[in-house]
């Protein structure tokens, strides 16, 4: 077991990268020009942080990151959006987790990108209340599908190799 004063450390250095990744992404133009499609890369920490310490852990690295990032990237729009999506992506990603008793991470990031885009259309339905915005929906499942299959990939393989250091 990590000393507290490690965790800390720890958690920063993972909140920190999620920053860093964060801002890469928001750089990277949009590869498909249907709003709210991104590759949601920041996951990947917050996958790492849900399975190498809890729930807790990777809710505090998921709140600075949405925190700072709206600050530093986008604005309080963009936090509305992060904030409910990443709130209910994380929650997801946690009970699938639990349900899949911590085996095939990759579905357990493909429900949370799935529950995020959803999150994230009923935030854009409530500022706008334009219903219509569910047109956009089955572009988002397909988005959620293949884009939480890398991040869950990508987090399964980083988290082999954190268990080699």
């Amino acid at each position: 077991m990590q000393s507290h004063t490690k965790q800390i450390a720890m958690l920063s250095l993972f909140a920190a990268l999620a920053i860093g990744i964060h801002g890469l992404e928001s750089m990277i133009p949009a590869l498909i020009p249907i709003p709210g499609i991104k590759l949601g890369l920041a996951n990947i920490i917050t996958l790492i942080v849900l399975k190498k310490y809890d729930f807790k852990s990777a809710a505090l690295v998921l709140t600075v990151r949405i925190f700072l990032s709206a600050i530093l990237f986008g604005g309080m729009m963009s936090f509305a959006y992060s904030a409910f999506g990443g709130a209910v992506c994380l929650t997801g990603e946690y009970l699938i987790d639990r349900f899949f008793k911590g085996k095939a991470l990759y579905i357990t990031a493909i429900f949370g990108a799935v529950l995020h885009n959803a999150a994230q259309l009923l935030v854009a339905i409530g500022f706008t209340n334009t219903p219509g915005i569910l047109l956009y929906a089955p572009y988002l499942v397909i988005s959620g599908i293949v884009t939480g299959l890398l991040t869950g990939v990508a987090a399964y393989f980083s988290l082999k190799l954190l268990e080699k250091v």
